[in-house]
């Protein structure tokens, strides 16, 4: 898949631009706060309906103006495509594809796969549970729409379990019904986290170690309520007197974890920023590899400032990882333009560098290429 041009209209801080893409690197070379991240935010905005910083969508309009739209025109299995993204002050977002608008914004999940580094990714070993979650997600709502469904169901019974511990319900037959939907749910939802755990953990090594250049054992271990019991109806029964306590509900697929350790040590205790840093990039790298196995197309990457904290050895070893043919359509920002300049130099194919200063984009002719 390739996003072959963006335009965006009063997103963040661009007013108005028009980018036309390489079919492989695109780079955006800046100080922090111009707008090189915003661009990226508005490709994810794309693949996703919501910003990857998780601003609300007021948000991304630019200050002082009512509306903002994005329009990004993709070649997607060999068919010309195009999205558009409309967000407006007081109403509701509009997600249209090729003309069409969604009737639900979760038919459009997986159909344009994307992933995305950032430096908020440390957050995945710092974070609480929910930041893990939220990744897992991510990962497998893209491949598999009866998950992110499930998800979905499970989640808008949990939200009215909630609310009935809140408001003193008494009546046990009523919540039941409810953890009767949150049980058929969660029983799919938990399963298919577990195989894809075991898949994405075996990829996540190789790239750990392809970036660190070290013996050191990653390992992720999920961690579940299901995993000890037959099944959520019976612990959410078990558990209802004490819910009705805490009036929240303490048990479910809403609390499961991804353990994460660096031989056999909690990584978010004993990695360095280094370690920590190759750590979250090679969860993406298998994030990439996972999405583009299971999708059976090749997803956008997008690195957004991810060689800092990094020692030259990681760095060279990351471009050069992401200069092989595993990878498509790559988006990369820098402040350093020798990072920039050595990623499309392995490359050794079609290139794109932008200059971004204050939201406006101009592009670089580098003199190699000149005639």
């Amino acid at each position: 898949m390739i996003l072959q041009s963006l335009h965006l209209t009063n997103f963040k801080n661009i007013s108005e631009c028009s980018l036309e893409f390489s079919p492989k690197i695109n780079c955006f070379l800046g100080d922090n706060g111009v707008g090189k991240s915003n661009l990226l935010d508005a490709i994810h905005f794309l693949s996703f309906c919501k910003s990857f910083a998780g601003l609300t969508d007021p948000m991304l309009i630019k200050r002082g103006e009512d509306f903002a739209i994005a329009r990004g025109h993709y070649l997607r299995r060999d068919i010309d495509e195009e999205i558009v993204a409309g967000l407006a002050v007081g109403r509701r977002k509009s997600f249209k594809r090729s003309g069409k608008e969604y009737r639900r914004l979760s038919e459009h999940i997986g159909l344009f796969p994307l992933v995305m580094i950032a430096p908020a990714d440390i957050e995945l070993i710092n974070g609480g549970g929910e930041v893990r979650r939220r990744f897992l997600d991510m990962v497998i709502s893209q491949g598999d729409a009866r998950y992110l469904e499930a998800l979905i169901r499970y989640n808008q019974a949990l939200t009215q379990r909630n609310s009935m511990l809140r408001d003193g319900v008494a009546d046990d037959n009523l919540f039941l019904a409810v953890e009767m939907q949150m049980d058929m749910a969660a029983d799919y939802i938990h399963r298919v986290r577990a195989a894809r755990i075991d898949r994405l953990s075996e990829i996540f090594g190789r790239y750990y170690s392809a970036i660190s250049g070290t013996r050191e054992t990653p390992k992720l271990t999920y961690r579940s309520h299901l995993s000890d019991s037959d099944s959520l109806a019976v612990l959410l029964e078990t558990n209802r007197g004490r819910d009705r306590l805490l009036r929240h509900t303490s048990v479910g697929v809403h609390r499961d974890d991804i353990e994460m350790t660096l031989d056999d040590m909690p990584a978010r205790q004993t990695a360095s920023q280094g370690q920590a840093k190759t750590y979250t990039i090679a969860l993406r790298f298998a994030q990439y590899e996972f999405l583009r196995d299971v999708t059976a197309m090749s997803p956008l990457l997008l690195l957004d400032d991810i060689f800092d904290k990094l020692d030259a050895g990681r760095v060279e070893r990351i471009m050069r990882i992401v200069a092989t043919d595993t990878f498509g359509q790559i988006f990369v920002t820098d402040t350093n333009r020798r990072h920039l300049d050595e990623i499309i130099a392995l490359t050794g194919g079609s290139d794109a560098i932008w200059s971004v200063v204050d939201g406006c984009f101009t592009p670089i002719t580098r003199p190699d290429t000149q005639s």
